[in-house]
C-alpha cells in the first residue's frame, strides 16, 4: 500500500471500529437487559428491538450511497454518524421496550456503510482493495471481541442506557476522524454525477453478493438469539462469556491472514469464499448437535470455526462488490449491497426471536442451516473479478 492508502484504510477503520463498538457493545447483553424493560417478557419483541436497527438501515443505504455519489462521500458520513449518535442518546434515555425499539431505528437512519466502503473503494487500489477491506472487516471483529469483554463489565455499572450513550459518544468522536484524519476524496468521485439504481440492479456478480451478505448477517443475528443461552446452560456465567469469545475471534484473525491473501494472490480467492459459506453451514449443524447437551469446549470450537468463516467472508464481499461496480455507480452499488446487509440485520433479530419463543432453539440452527445452504447453491457460479489499473 501507498501512504495515502494506509491513511486511508487505517482512518476509516477507526470510523468503523467507533461505530461498530458501540453497537457491539449492545449486542451480548441486549437479550438479557432488555428483559428488565417494561415489556421485556416477550422474546419476540426483544428480537425486533435487536432487529429493527437493520431495518431502517436497510431503507435508507441506498439514499445514502446514492448521496455520496453527488454530494461527496465525507459529508454524507458526517450526517449519518450524527443522525446515530442522536439514535443512541435516545435509546439512553428510554423507558420501556417500546422506546429502545425508537432509538435502534433512529440508529439505523444514520447508514454510512455504502458511503465509507465507496470512499475506501475510491482511494485504493484493485490489488490492494481486499487487504483494505480486511483491515477494516478485521477492527470490525476486534471491536466485536472487545465489546464481547467489556460488555459484561460496563453493564454492570452503567446499565444498557450508559451503554447506549457511549455509544453515542463514539459516534461523536467518528465525526472528528472524518473532519480531520481521513484524506480528502479524490475530486473525480467528489463530483462526478450520481450513479444509476438500475445499472447495478441488473449485474449478475452483485446480486449474488447482494443475496450473500443479506443471509450472513441474518444468521449471525439470530445464532446470538441462542448463543448466550447455550453458554448459560454449559455452566458459564454471563460476564465470563467473553473467555470464550475473545480467543475464538482473536483466533480467527490469525487462520484469516495466513491463508486469504496468499491464497488470494495465487488466484483460489472462489474457492477460499465457497469453502467459508461450507464451513458455516457445518457450524450450525454443530449448534444443532450441540444443543441436547451444551459443553464449552465444543461451543468454543464452533465459534472459532464461525469467526474463521465469517471473517474470511467479510473481508472479501466487500471488496468484491467494489471491484464488480462501475467506477461511477459505486456508491450505488455499495449501497445496495448494504441494504441487504442491514435488512439482513433486521430478519435475524426478528426472526430469531420469533423461531426461539415458538420452536426453539433446534429450529433456529436448522434455519440457520438452512440458509447458509442456499447461500453456497447461489454463490457457486461466481467468478473473481479481474484486477483494474
Amino acid at each position: 500500500m501507498t501512504a495515502r492508502e494506509r491513511r486511508a484504510s487505517l482512518s476509516l477503520a477507526a470510523i468503523y471500529a467507533l461505530r461498530m463498538l458501540g453497537l457491539f457493545l449492545v449486542l451480548p447483553v441486549f437479550a438479557l437487559e432488555a428483559a428488565h424493560y417494561p415489556g421485556g417478557d416477550d422474546p419476540t419483541l426483544i428480537g425486533l428491538a435487536m432487529g429493527i436497527y437493520g431495518l431502517t438501515q436497510g431503507i435508507l443505504q441506498i439514499p445514502y450511497g446514492l448521496a455520496s455519489d453527488r454530494l461527496g462521500r465525507k459529508r454524507v458520513i458526517v450526517a449519518g454518524l450524527l443522525v446515530f449518535a442522536a439514535g443512541s442518546f435516545l435509546a439512553a434515555l428510554a423507558g420501556s421496550l417500546h422506546g429502545l425499539i425508537a432509538g435502534r431505528a433512529l440508529q439505523g437512519a444514520g447508514a454510512i456503510s455504502a458511503a465509507v466502503s465507496a470512499l475506501l473503494a475510491d482511494q485504493t487500489r484493485d490489488e490492494v482493495r481486499t487487504k483494505a477491506m480486511a483491515l477494516v472487516g478485521a477492527s470490525i471483529g476486534l471491536m466485536f471481541a472487545l465489546s464481547l469483554l467489556l460488555a459484561p463489565l460496563l453493564v454492570a455499572h452503567i446499565g444498557l442506557a450508559g451503554l447506549f450513550t457511549l455509544t453515542g459518544t463514539l459516534a461523536l468522536l467518528g465525526v472528528v476522524v472524518v473532519i480531520w484524519v481521513v484524506p480528502a476524496e479524490p475530486r473525480q468521485h467528489a463530483d462526478q454525477p450520481r450513479g444509476k439504481l438500475s445499472e447495478v440492479l441488473r449485474h449478475a456478480g452483485l446480486l449474488r453478493l447482494d443475496a450473500g451478505v443479506f443471509i450472513l448477517h441474518a444468521v449471525q443475528v439470530a445464532m446470538w438469539m441462542g448463543i448466550p443461552a447455550l453458554l448459560v446452560q454449559a455452566g458459564l456465567p454471563k460476564q465470563h462469556h467473553w473467555w470464550v469469545y475473545l480467543p475464538a475471534v482473536l483466533a480467527s484473525f490469525v487462520i484469516m491472514g495466513g491463508m486469504l491473501f496468499p491464497l488470494e494472490r495465487r488466484g483460489y480467492l472462489r474457492a477460499v469464499f465457497l469453502a467459508a459459506i461450507g464451513l458455516i453451514v457445518v457450524v450450525q449443524l454443530g449448534l444443532l448437535w450441540v444443543d441436547h447437551a451444551p459443553h464449552i469446549a465444543g461451543l468454543a470450537f464452533l465459534l472459532f470455526l464461525f469467526f474463521c468463516g465469517f471473517n474470511v467472508l467479510e473481508a472479501t464481499q466487500p471488496s468484491l462488490a467494489s471491484r464488480l461496480a462501475p467506477a461511477h455507480a459505486r456508491g450505488a452499488a455499495l449501497g445496495v449491497y448494504n441494504t441487504l446487509q442491514s435488512l439482513g440485520f433486521f430478519a435475524g433479530g426478528a426472526a430469531g426471536g420469533w423461531l426461539v419463543k415458538y420452536h426453539g432453539l433446534p429450529a433456529l440452527f436448522v434455519a440457520c442451516a438452512v440458509a447458509m445452504g442456499l447461500w453456497l447453491l447461489v454463490a457457486w457460479p461466481m467468478k473473481a473479478p479481474s484486477r483494474r489499473a
